[in-house]
């Protein structure tokens, strides 16, 4: 067997024999690595311990007998990142083109089955052409193999995954059922069907690029989480992003020492403009709030109409759900509410509590979103909402109309805690249409009906565009000053660090997917 056996690559070979690299400089170093050379720059130096090193395929068809290669094309083991245990594969595009062959996924499904047995996160950095054809069944059922452990180890372990080549057909499942995708900017690519079968069925022409690469896929369909320049920077973030998260879904999020100053935080009462139709970033309302530099932003380029991401407020690991004006008003779309219930359920299930900051007039109207669901895709985000039972405050900055209002995290859906600005418009739509209906006939009869109307929609706002009728009614628990709100929120959450909740027995409930 020795004689069959041959080392690709210099670098490889010594990494197997015990020759050892150097660290990697993230200051100069912007190429694509090899599997090895990620593995050495995520995980901290000298703690990888590698599982089935010497595993080879067991294809003698089409003349595979004379192409055995150690490891069959994927690196598999585990160590740590900042010292706690993960476990990681990385595929070698050098062997194969990291194409996926039955004994590579066994590789890969053995490491999935340790971090569940063991509670730890699994981590993917995937460079692959897909099935190896000259297998055929015995490759696809590689793949579900791991398709299957994806499944039951969601919700249980965080699961990342890093596409750092190309990722193509059966590929792409495993990560979409990851928790985090996260790309590399003009060297990774998604797609189940390549430019050539495109072009084949449907006579259009694309690239690799436009058709999956990460811009396409952090912009127009959200399957990408981040995108990294190079390598490297994809790395150092999933190190960060694993900072933010526990072990397992029986843990909580590690915090960090805080020692309370002033958080008072004058700036937040200059955000919010004087017209109400006027937008503003809520990035700067969450970085006003936060501790400094601590926001790590999910689906940043999808769906800008909502931002979510994880934070620290006093040294405590938060999920952040808030509209953001400054992108179609802060409505919420089809996009913006699957993202931001795919990432409220990633919270849920790793006890990581959830701040929502509430600026929203509505649903986006038009045939667009109803044609594609609108209905079903909001109740996404209101499902989600409401079946999580981690500590959940509001912040209401602004307007907070209709069903979008109960959607956001509102108290009949079982927020915790819920406060307003008192900027907060409260009611079923804004002061100029409610007008419009309820005082039509007035209007209408009016010597002068804009004057009249001017007068109805004035008399509306004094009694229904406030934040004191809800809080008459408890809907609101505290109308605060937005100067105050870092600080009356790191006292609730605090206060709710120690929720329990006891949910109906039941095999699982049935989302509006």
């Amino acid at each position: 067997m020795n004689e069959k056996l041959k080392v690709l690559e210099t670098k490889q070979a010594e990494a197997v024999l015990g020759g050892g690299q150097k660290r990697i400089d993230a200051q100069h170093s912007k190429k694509k690595l090899f599997a090895r050379e990620r593995i050495e720059y995520l995980l901290d130096e000298g703690s990888f311990e590698e599982i089935g090193m010497f595993v080879t395929h067991r294809t003698k068809d089409f003349g595979m007998d004379k192409e055995v290669y150690l490891g069959d094309g994927v690196v598999t083991g585990y160590g740590t990142i900042n010292g706690r245990l993960v476990y990681v594969f990385a595929q070698d595009f050098t062997v194969f083109g990291g194409s996926l062959s039955e004994t590579h996924a066994e590789k890969i499904c053995k490491v999935m089955d340790m971090a569940l047995k063991v509670g730890a996160p699994m981590i993917g950095l995937n460079d692959s052409g897909g099935a190896r054809i000259q297998e055929g069944v015995r490759s696809l059922g590689g793949y579900a193999d791991i398709f299957y452990r994806n499944v039951q180890a969601s919700g249980v372990i965080p699961q990342i995954s890093a596409i750092m080549g190309p990722c193509a057909g059966g590929a792409v499942y495993s990560p979409a059922m990851t928790d985090f995708t996260m790309m590399v900017e003009n060297t990774s690519y998604m797609f189940v069907t390549g430019p050539n079968v495109v072009k084949t069925v449907t006579n259009e022409t694309v690239t690799a690029e436009e058709l999956g690469g990460a811009s396409t896929h952090s912009t127009k369909s959200g399957v990408a989480h981040t995108t990294s320049a190079n390598d490297v920077e994809c790395l150092e973030d999933v190190k960060k992003l694993l900072s933010y998260l526990p072990q397992n879904n029986t843990e909580l999020p590690h915090d960090l020492p805080y020692i309370p100053t002033d958080e008072i935080r004058m700036a937040l009462d200059s955000i919010i403009p004087d017209s109400a139709t006027k937008p503003y970033d809520m990035k700067d309302v969450i970085n006003n709030l936060i501790d400094e530099d601590s926001f790590f932003e999910i689906h940043k380029n999808f769906a800008e109409n909502i931002v979510v991401g994880f934070a620290r407020l006093g040294g405590r690991n938060v999920g952040i759900v808030a509209n953001n004006p400054m992108f179609l008003a802060g409505c919420l779309d089809v996009n913006s509410s699957t993202k931001a219930a795919r990432f409220t359920r990633f919270c849920d299930a790793f006890n990581i509590p959830l701040l929502v900051l509430v600026d929203v007039p509505g649903f986006l109207p038009g045939t667009d979103q109803e044609w594609n669901g609108i209905i079903v895709h909001g109740a996404k985000l209101l499902y989600a909402l409401s079946e999580a039972t981690v500590p959940k405050v509001t912040v209401i900055t602004r307007k907070a109309y209709g069903g979008a209002y109960d959607v956001m995290n509102s108290k009949h859906i079982g927020a915790d805690m819920n406060y307003a600005w008192p900027t907060a418009e409260i009611a079923v739509m804004g002061a100029k249409g409610a007008s419009e209906i309820i005082f039509k006939k007035e209007i209408s009869e009016a010597e002068d009906p804009a004057a009249k109307l001017a007068e109805k929609e004035a008399e509306y706002a004094r009694k229904f565009a406030t934040p004191y009728r809800a809080a008459q009614r408890g809907f609101i628990d505290e109308v605060i000053l937005p100067n105050e709100t870092r600080k009356k929120l790191l006292k609730t959450f605090a206060m709710l660090e120690n929720k329990e909740v006891e949910r109906p027995k039941r095999k699982h409930g049935n989302i509006p997917l």
